[in-house]
């Protein structure tokens, strides 16, 4: 499913435009992506958890050259499934 897509079931199944389903759609974004940012955790009962994790620094290899190269340390997004949404799936 595209965001288009979401946007357009949103828009139908709530009984709003379409302009107003992206808006919605691009509010819950901005929080979650803000919440990220300071390092909460975003919670939804039932559905998942987006939080932060962190990666080391470590040492990789060019793909081209086999060089060895630095990566730096740095923070990443994940999800964890909740229970409904891994039932529902299944």
């Amino acid at each position: 499913m595209t965001k288009e897509e979401l946007i357009s079931k949103i828009a139908k199944e709530a009984e709003v435009t379409k302009v107003q389903a992206n808006k919605a759609m691009s509010v819950f974004f901005d929080g979650v992506t803000s919440s990220l940012k300071k390092g909460k955790k975003v919670s939804f009962v039932g559905f998942g958890t987006f939080s932060l994790a962190r990666r080391k620094a470590r040492t990789g290899r060019n793909p081209q050259t086999g060089a060895p190269l630095h990566i730096a340390a740095s923070k990443v997004p994940k999800f964890k499934a909740g229970k409904h949404l891994k039932d529902a799936v299944k």
